[in-house]
C-alpha cells in the first residue's frame, strides 16, 4: 500500500515602512526648546504622552543637575507629556554591557511604570548605555517606543542613530541584540563640552571610516582639520557629526540590508581586530581608538594587495594620529603559543557573520571591497608597520 505525500506550502510576504527623525539642536532641556515635546508627540496622538526617562550615570555625573531639568520640562508641559517616576540611572561604559543585569534592571523598571506598547522611553547617553536602555525597550512588550538623546561624539555620528541595540555576553561583543529603529534620535551638540578626551575622539574614528570607504570629501576635511578636532573646535566636530550621521542613515536606508540578513558589513571596516582588541584589553581600549588601530590595519593589508597606494596609506594613518587618536597598541604583539592573540578577532567576526568571513577594505579614498579571506602574515606586516610608525614617530619628536 503507497501513501501519497502531499507538501502545501503558503508563502508570506510584506514590507514594513520605518521612518524616525534625527534631529540636532543645543540646550534640549531649555525651558523655550520645543524639540523633545513636538517630536514625541509628531503622530498627533490625542492624548497625554507617558515617558520613562533612563540617564547615563556618566551624563549624571558631569551635569548634576540633569534631572531637576528633566523634570522642569516636564512639568511645564503637563496635558502633553507625563513623567513616569524620577529620571533613572543606568552605568554606562563598556564594562556595564558585560552584564545583563544592567538591561533587566530597566525592564524591570519598566515594568514597575507599566509602560504600554504606546509609551515611550527616553534615553540619554553615550553609546553603552543606549544599548542597555534600548535592548530593554525593545524587549518589553515586543518594543515600547524609544527616544535617543545620545551624549558622545561617537553615539551621535554612528551608533545612536542606527537600529541596533545590544550587550556584550559570552566573550563575544554584542551577542545578545535586536534590530529596532528608535522613534526619534535628538542630538544635542551641548553635551560634548564635558566630554573627556578620550571619548571625544573616540568618535573621529567612526567618520575616518565610513569617510575612507564611501566619501573622499568627507576624508580630507577630517585630514584638513584633524588638529582642529584633536583641540576640540566644536564647529568642525558638530560638521564631522552631521556628515558622518548622514552616511549612517545614508547606509542603512539604501544599502538592502537594514537589518543585516546577509554577511556583507561594509561599515564593519576596521572592526573585526578592534572588537578583539577591546575584549583582549578588558575595554580598557575605548571602541573609538579600537577601530583607529583597526583601520589602519585592514588600511595597510589593502596596501599590500594594491587596493591603495602608499601616499593614501600614509594620508589615513597621518590624519588618525593627528587627530590624537593612536595606530598602535602592545596587545597587537601579545602571542599564546606562539600564535598572535589579534588573529582569533578574524575566527570571531567569520562566526559573527555566519560562517563565512567579509571583511570590508578600501579600495582608493572613497570605495570599498570584500574579501572572504585574511592572510596572517600580511596581518603580522601590517602590525610590523605600525610599530615601525609610532618607532619613527618617537624618534622624530625626541630629536
Amino acid at each position: 500500500m503507497s501513501i501519497e505525500k502531499t507538501h502545501d506550502r503558503l508563502d508570506q510576504r510584506f514590507s514594513v515602512s520605518y521612518e524616525y527623525p534625527v534631529c540636532f539642536t543645543r540646550n534640549i532641556l531649555a525651558a523655550d526648546n520645543d524639540l523633545l515635546c513636538d517630536t514625541i508627540m509628531r503622530l498627533s496622538e490625542p492624548r497625554e504622552h507617558r515617558v520613562q526617562v533612563f540617564i547615563d550615570s556618566g551624563v549624571i555625573e558631569a551635569w548634576p543637575d540633569i534631572c531637576d531639568r528633566v523634570e522642569r520640562y516636564f512639568s511645564a508641559r503637563r496635558g502633553k507629556l507625563k513623567l513616569e517616576g524620577p529620571p533613572l540611572p543606568v552605568s554606562g561604559g563598556e564594562q556595564s554591557k558585560n552584564n545583563r543585569n544592567a538591561a533587566e534592571s530597566v525592564m524591570e523598571s519598566i515594568a514597575g511604570q507599566h509602560l504600554c506598547r504606546q509609551s515611550y522611553v527616553l534615553a540619554i547617553g553615550g553609546g553603552s548605555a543606549l544599548d542597555i536602555i534600548g535592548l530593554a525597550a525593545a524587549l518589553v512588550h515586543r518594543g515600547v517606543r524609544l527616544v535617543r538623546l545620545p551624549t558622545t561624539v561617537l553615539s551621535q555620528n554612528d551608533s545612536g542613530v542606527g537600529v541596533k541595540n545590544g550587550i556584550d555576553a559570552y566573550g563575544v561583543k554584542n551577542f545578545a541584540g535586536t534590530f529596532v529603529p528608535p522613534f526619534a534620535v535628538l542630538v544635542d551638540f551641548d553635551f560634548l563640552s564635558t566630554l573627556p578626551q578620550k571619548y571625544w575622539v573616540g568618535g573621529v574614528a567612526e567618520a575616518f571610516k565610513v569617510a575612507i570607504i564611501k566619501d573622499p570629501d568627507l576624508f580630507t576635511y577630517l585630514c584638513n582639520n584633524a588638529e582642529a578636532l584633536r583641540d576640540r573646535e566644536p564647529v568642525v566636530m558638530e560638521q564631522v557629526i552631521r556628515r558622518t550621521a548622514a552616511l549612517h542613515l545614508a547606509h542603512i536606508a539604501t544599502s538592502g540590508d537594514p537589518f543585516e540578513f546577509g554577511t556583507s558589513r561594509p561599515l564593519d571596516f576596521g572592526h573585526w581586530s578592534a572588537h578583539r582588541l577591546e575584549i583582549m584589553s578588558n575595554y580598557e581600549i575605548g571602541h573609538g581608538q579600537a577601530v583607529a588601530i583597526g583601520i589602519c590595519l585592514d588600511s595597510y593589508y589593502a596596501f599590500r594587495q594594491g587596493y591603495l597606494s602608499s601616499e593614501q596609506l600614509d594620508a589615513i594613518v597621518h590624519g588618525i594620529r593627528a587627530t590624537g587618536l593612536p595606530v598602535w597598541s602592545d596587545l597587537l604583539e601579545r602571542k599564546t603559543s606562539d600564535q598572535l592573540d589579534i588573529l582569533a578577532g578574524i575566527e570571531e567576526f567569520r562566526e559573527h557573520l555566519g560562517g563565512e568571513l567579509h571583511v570590508t577594505l578600501p579600495d582608493g579614498i572613497g570605495a570599498k571591497l570584500e574579501t572572504c579571506d585574511m592572510d596572517a602574515g600580511i596581518v603580522r606586516e601590517a602590525i610590523d608597520f605600525l610599530k615601525t610608525k609610532v618607532r619613527d614617530n618617537r624618534a622624530a619628536v625626541q630629536a
